[in-house]
């Protein structure tokens, strides 16, 4: 089976357990900052752990509507995180699923940098375009960066 992988990277002048703990929102927070790209995301299944179940109703701005998530890993401590889309039309009809592999590490500065692979898990030989891969890449990006932005404005929270 063919897989493709994609690494983004995000520096982050905030120390690593922060940037952690507001990526973890993310639910809450994705739809607020990005509501073009996720329009919800509902928990439908368990409760935040390995195992929980979650659906992502995507806006206008990506070219499908919906996907099925599943947590596959979550270690606090060392800020990282792993989760798999599963079903939905944002498995391109090409993909038996999607996983994001998510790390925050600290940096020498203070600051941390946001890691996150994602492997597309082809079904078969067909893969998703160069042109679909940069988009999201950019996506993952400037939402990450939107993120942080909302954590700084609210402080009191994160």
């Amino acid at each position: 089976m063919a897989s493709v992988t994609l690494e983004v990277e995000v520096p982050s002048k905030f120390p690593a357990d922060r940037v952690f703990k507001v990526f973890s929102d993310f639910d809450n927070i994705a739809p607020k900052v990005n509501p073009q790209v996720f329009k919800s995301i509902e928990t439908v299944e368990g409760n935040g752990d390995v195992g929980t179940i979650k659906i992502f109703t995507f806006g206008d701005a990506v070219p499908f509507t919906s996907g099925k998530y599943k947590v596959d890993a979550l270690d606090v401590s060392n800020h990282s995180y792993s989760y798999s889309f599963i079903e939905g039309d944002n498995l391109f009809g090409i993909l038996d699923s999607i996983n994001h592999h998510v790390k925050v590490v600290p940096s020498s500065d203070g600051g941390s940098v946001f890691k996150q692979t994602v492997v597309y898990n082809c079904k078969g030989d067909e893969k998703p375009s160069e042109e679909i891969l940069k988009k999201e890449k950019e996506l993952y990006e400037n939402t990450y960066k939107a993120i942080e932005a909302y954590a700084v404005a609210h402080p009191e929270t994160y």
